[in-house]
């Protein structure tokens, strides 16, 4: 990845380049940053200069210029690296700013509505249905998190200061990691599913990744409820269908999903025990992509790869 890290002469006489949906604060704080004014929209043509860019995509034709450097104002840059090959040298960052304290704060939410049986009462209001409910303790049971990076890993944190067990499901097996207490290799999670109360995806959509929880692993969750904060298409929906109706999975909970957005006819609407949350778990504000794009600024004025830098080889 070092090799695409731009010299700081070329970012010093670069172009600055923002989509023409990126708001008018961004802008303020991009032109504050680089000391040099922000050029919304493009001709159609490249730049024959080279050229920072900052949006959600790249223009096919921008794609054919001297990039220099696009950060994306997203945390996923699946769609980004499906579009076509990525330009040759050219670095992408992305913007995961206060993205994993969100994500965090909404899993732990559906976890203690689990427990607090928050969908069963709410059925019942609606019934006019009086009937107790036992309540269930968060502590001393296990989430297994797939994804060990910052968004699952800001997961694993404030779920473990709730007293619950985090087991991290990475590339390969650690023995600790941020927020976990452990942590074991995508093909040794078998044991742990079986264990587990919650399982919850932060997983990027790559190739490897692409229809990953599928009839075998749901088959292997015994009942847990699967939270999906990741990307849709890491996820067989007709497994998923199937495993809600012999339990196997106990209740879903997913805020993205293959196709988005899901039209009133989709047969995902349908899924027993499952609420779709319309891709809002953790959505990006206009303060994180200035702050995150600062801090790549200072990260390439010192020489250093951004920690927000993506390996367009793996895709995230």
């Amino acid at each position: 990845m070092s090799e695409n890290l731009p010299a700081p002469g070329l970012l010093a006489r670069a172009r600055l380049l923002a989509a023409p949906t990126v708001g008018a604060s961004v802008v303020r704080g991009l032109e504050r940053i680089t000391g040099r004014p922000v050029e919304q929209g493009f001709s159609g043509t490249p730049p024959e200069e080279p050229f920072i860019c900052v949006g959600a995509t790249l223009p096919d034709a921008l794609r054919d210029g001297p990039l220099v450097w696009f950060h994306s104002v997203n945390a996923g840059t699946d769609a980004l690296l499906s579009a076509g090959p990525w330009p040759s040298g050219a670095l992408l960052t992305r913007t995961v700013g206060r993205m994993g304290e969100r994500i965090a704060q909404y899993v732990l939410a559906w976890v203690l509505a689990d427990c607090q049986s928050v969908p069963e009462f709410a059925a019942q209001h609606e019934r006019a249905e009086w009937r107790r409910i036992p309540s269930e303790l968060a502590s001393g049971q296990t989430a297994v998190i797939y994804g060990t990076g910052r968004i699952g890993s800001a997961v694993a944190g404030l779920l473990r200061a709730c007293g619950i067990r985090t087991v991290g499901v990475g590339r390969a097996a650690r023995t600790a990691s941020a927020g976990f207490d452990r942590v074991v290799g995508a093909d040794d999670d078998a044991q742990s599913l079986a264990s587990a109360r919650w399982v919850v995806s932060t997983l990027p959509l790559t190739p490897a990744t692409d229809g990953f929880f599928g009839t075998d692993r749901f088959a292997g969750m015994g009942g847990a409820t699967f939270i999906n904060v990741g990307r849709g298409a890491t996820v067989d929906m007709p497994a998923l269908e199937a495993a809600l109706h012999t339990g196997a999975v106990g209740r879903a909970v997913l805020d993205v999903l293959p196709e988005e957005p899901a039209e009133p006819g989709d047969r995902c609407w349908q899924l027993p025990r499952t609420v779709i949350t319309s891709h809002s778990a953790g959505i990006t504000a206009d303060e994180d992509i200035v702050v995150d794009f600062a801090a790549c600024w200072e990260a390439m004025a010192e020489g250093r790869v951004p920690d927000m830098a993506v390996d367009v080889g793996r895709g995230y």
